[in-house]
């Protein structure tokens, strides 16, 4: 395989070890970068290791330092900080499982594929883990060491193969009571409601990755062909921001091209329906003085 493994080592689950190496699932060389130039030269800028008093520092004399109060620092060098004795340096022991779904997307940082070293012991190990985990929809979880910080991973199944997504810990997360304390504790009406949930129907699609792209790196790519072409550049047709919606409703209408949801149609229905026929006021004055006769009679005849 090509590319340079993250991370190598073994999966553990009890006895059982499976020798692996971790690839980045994610390529980020695609995307546009720009370079700091000086612009009367046109030429690029570098950068120095420049030590105050002293002058530009040789690369065998820097060394790794902790700041242990203003301007004090603990040293190190590179053997000191490799020898620190982790196994998770070379082992990812799963040591709990959690449902596949439980891990909030918020804890979610970087995926990796994770691949069986070329050994038949290792792969067989490997495919029983897989299936394991997919039958039991569950997600392992566990540490690696890898590039000199220490990760908190979820080994899933992916396909036909396996994969970790390196976690953040708890202490990396904010709490989100803060920024969500203004949001409305009432219930939404049910005719907004159905309006927003018909507008989210009409734009519901299968999932395709592929259906989507960066704007915006599309729109430097046209600007560097324009500069490169020595022409103008075209112009670029941006959705219009609107000002704050006021009236919700009259908003969410427009967005559904004034069709009525089911709540409207219910509505509109029962301000047709005929009310219930009252007898005529002359009619009920009538039947009313027959009674009364009817019951004076009876009682001069008793």
């Amino acid at each position: 395989m090509a590319a340079r493994a993250y991370w190598q080592g073994q999966i553990r689950l009890a006895l059982v070890s499976i020798p692996v190496q971790v690839f980045p699932a994610a390529k980020s060389a695609a995307r546009i970068s720009f370079n700091q130039i000086h612009k009367p030269s046109g030429k690029r800028i570098r950068y120095q290791k420049l030590v105050p008093g002293v002058g530009e520092a040789a690369a065998e004399d820097i060394v790794k330092g902790y700041e242990v109060e203003k301007g004090k620092y603990v040293l190190f060098d590179e053997d000191e900080i490799s020898g620190v004795k982790l196994e998770a340096k070379r082992t990812l022991d799963l040591i709990q499982f959690v449902d596949a779904d439980e891990i909030d997307v918020l804890y979610a940082e970087k995926p990796y594929y994770v691949s069986p070293e070329d050994d038949e012991t290792a792969g067989e190990a490997y495919v029983v883990l897989r299936d394991a985990l997919q039958s039991t929809n569950k997600v392992g979880i566990g540490h690696i060491v890898a590039r000199g910080h220490s990760n908190l991973v979820a080994l899933r199944p992916s396909g036909k193969g396996l994969m970790i997504e390196t976690l953040r810990y708890a202490d990396q997360v904010h709490k989100p009571d803060g920024y969500f304390a203004d949001v409305p504790v009432a219930e939404p009406e049910p005719e907004l409601l159905s309006l927003a949930e018909e507008l989210i129907e009409r734009k519901a699609k299968p999932w395709d990755p592929k259906a989507f792209s960066d704007p915006y790196e599309a729109a430097l790519r046209a600007l560097i062909d324009a500069k490169v072409e020595n022409r103008p550049p075209d112009e670029i047709d941006e959705p219009q921001i609107s000002a704050k919606v006021i009236d919700l409703m009259e908003a969410l209408k427009k967005s559904v091209g004034g069709k009525k949801t089911t709540t409207t149609k219910k509505a509109a229905a029962a301000a047709k329906k005929p009310a219930a026929k009252k007898a005529p006021a002359g009619k009920t004055a009538t039947r009313k003085s027959t009674a009364k006769k009817s019951a004076a009679k009876g009682r001069r005849a008793a």
